[in-house]
């Protein structure tokens, strides 16, 4: 559908407000009506504002999924309308984490319009949202464990078409309980979070040499080799992960020999190799130094080290890298949602998870340092809340 134009109708409502909420969203076609997608999902306890921009976020992540250039939003919360116009302020912290997790969804299009409309034309979303609430309310145990808990079940109603993902569970957390690690307790997330355990690969000759190793295959070296079997028997003593544990690389050779040796380790199926999880092309800067890559182009290495949207001559900038690693984390979470995955990639985009969990701007990227064969842990919550486990830890290759 690229180029397309299409429709996001979403909602959200809360039987209590704050009390069992639950959001419905759905895509049409703009020109002739036809339901391209539909998303609902329970939350646990939350107000009609966090339903109603889950609703949004969900509508959006569905569009984007279809490939469309062009979004008109319609929804009857005012407030979600002009906060996303950017008319209305938004003050509370938990509503401004969801507004710019949408925001950042609408990047990935060349215009997205926001419009209010009366409740009695949202119908259709309105109906998904009370559904999911219904469902969420008629499932036994699940009514009184979200009141009690803040702990929703997300949902996915997928007209025919569009493929509806399948989800798990876990609730490891490296070896401490989950309800003595779990985070919910103040930041007030609710759901059972994704929890991605982000591995960078082990050592190669370029990162021996210090160049810059990006879309160019190469091996791990012995050492690295080694590193790799480190960071999978750590792995595969941490409590909760096991032979059902999914194991996602990137498809480059060096991750995926790390993968393989912790798919091993765990006993697990064949590592599963996603495009999106690549480094950042560098282009004419791939196997280049620091210093060789200033000393060619310095006033384009300069920029690129001040502003993300600078690619290398003949790459890919942070900017993009991000939008990429964002989409491939919604289609982890849609795909495993509630459950541990095993991420096994490269520096730019376990520092784009990372920065994306903790809600921050792109200087990041230029802070945070990342270990060969290091292990970080990332949280991502269905309520739109995050947390950050773990940065760069190395333990178990001392």
């Amino acid at each position: 559908m690229s180029g397309a134009e299409v429709v996001v109708e979403a909602d959200g409502g809360s039987r209590g407000n704050p009390g069992p909420a639950g959001f419905g969203a759905v895509v049409k076609d703009r020109v002739g009506g036809e339901v391209l997608a539909e998303r609902s999902g329970g939350l646990g306890v939350a107000t009609n504002n966090v339903a109603e921009y889950q609703g949004l976020i969900e509508g959006l992540r569905a569009a984007a999924e279809l490939g469309v250039s062009s979004v008109s939003v319609r929804m009857d919360s005012k407030l979600v309308v002009e906060q996303m116009s950017g008319r209305w302020k938004i003050r509370h912290p938990q509503l401004a984490s969801l507004a710019r997790q949408a925001r950042d969804l609408a990047g990935v299009f060349s215009s997205v319009r926001y419009e209010w409309i009366p409740r009695a034309s949202n119908a259709h979303a309105d109906r998904l949202a009370n559904r999911a609430m219904d469902e969420q309310a008629s499932t036994p145990g699940r009514a009184r464990a979200a009141a009690g808990r803040g702990d929703g079940a997300t949902t996915s109603h997928v007209p025919t078409g569009v493929t509806q993902a399948s989800s798990g569970a876990a609730n490891t957390d490296g070896g401490a309980s989950a309800t003595r690690s779990r985070p919910s307790g103040w930041n007030g997330a609710s759901g059972t979070p994704t929890r991605l355990l982000l591995v960078r690969h082990g050592q190669t000759r370029l990162s021996v040499q210090r160049r810059y190793s990006g879309r160019g295959d190469v091996d791990l070296t012995e050492f690295g080799a080694s590193q790799a079997a480190a960071v999978a028997r750590r792995l595969a003593g941490l409590d909760g992960l096991g032979a059902t544990t999914p194991v996602i690389t990137s498809p480059l050779a060096r991750t995926r020999q790390t993968a393989a040796a912790i798919a091993s380790a765990l006993g697990t199926a064949e590592p599963v190799a996603h495009p999106g999880l690549i480094e950042t092309d560098f282009g004419d800067w791939e196997r280049l130094t620091f210093i060789e890559a200033a000393e060619r182009d310095p006033e384009e290495h300069a920029r690129w080290l001040r502003d993300p949207s600078v690619p290398p001559p003949g790459g890919e900038s942070f900017d993009v890298v991000h939008r990429r690693v964002r989409r491939a984390r919604d289609e982890l979470i849609s795909a495993h949602g509630g459950a541990t995955v095993i991420v096994v990639s490269h520096v730019t985009p376990i520092k784009s998870l990372l920065r994306m969990a903790l809600d921050v701007g792109p200087s990041v990227l230029y802070r945070l340092h990342l270990d060969l064969a290091s292990l970080s842990i990332a949280e991502f919550y269905p309520d739109g809340n995050a947390s950050v486990r773990l940065v760069n830890d190395i333990s178990h290759l001392s």
